[in-house]
């Protein structure tokens, strides 16, 4: 087992920090892991906090400003808490044309939430993408791995409030 003192962070728990250096320890060995491993701790802790991220960097024996690098570059991988239930927000040239715009205002008015933020009780994170290929839905918006078509602004807060 990888054994290092584990940071404080309030959303790391002694659980979380096993599982980790579990991964770490299968991984420190295989050359070109840093991805797997940054992805698998993600999984773990749902984003990549600076205190984790310093861990796994000497948990592998890299330096730190490459483990961040990888973890900045890519975009899979998020070092911000994201919510318990991500909200994506097609603006594809169907769902603009067809309002969706306006659906995503009013979710920011409602949620007290930017486009690429999280609500301060992490109940949702929210995402603009540019397509989500349901065209014949437009305008769609997707809420974890449900897809909903033709959503008006009042529609999409009646979905969101199902999602607690």
């Amino acid at each position: 087992m990888f054994s290092v003192f584990h940071p404080k962070h309030q959303d790391i728990n002694e659980e979380m920090w096993e599982k980790v250096d579990g991964i770490i320890t299968a991984h420190k060995s295989v050359p070109g892991s840093i991805i797997t491993v940054l992805r698998e701790c993600q999984d773990v802790v749902g984003f990549l906090p600076k205190e984790l991220l310093d861990y796994i960097s000497r948990g592998l024996n890299l330096p730190s400003s490459e483990v961040f690098g990888v973890a900045s570059f890519y975009s899979l991988f998020s070092m911000e808490p994201k919510g318990r239930h991500l909200i994506k927000m097609c603006l594809g040239t169907a769902c603009y044309v067809k309002g969706i715009k306006e659906g995503l205002s009013r979710i920011e008015q409602t949620y007290k939430i930017k486009e690429g933020g999280t609500t301060s009780d992490r109940r949702f994170s929210l995402e603009a993408v540019r397509c989500l290929g349901a065209c014949g839905l437009a305008p769609v918006m997707v809420v974890n791995q449900d897809t909903h078509g033709d959503v008006s602004p009042d529609k999409i807060i009646n979905i969101l409030e199902k999602y607690t």
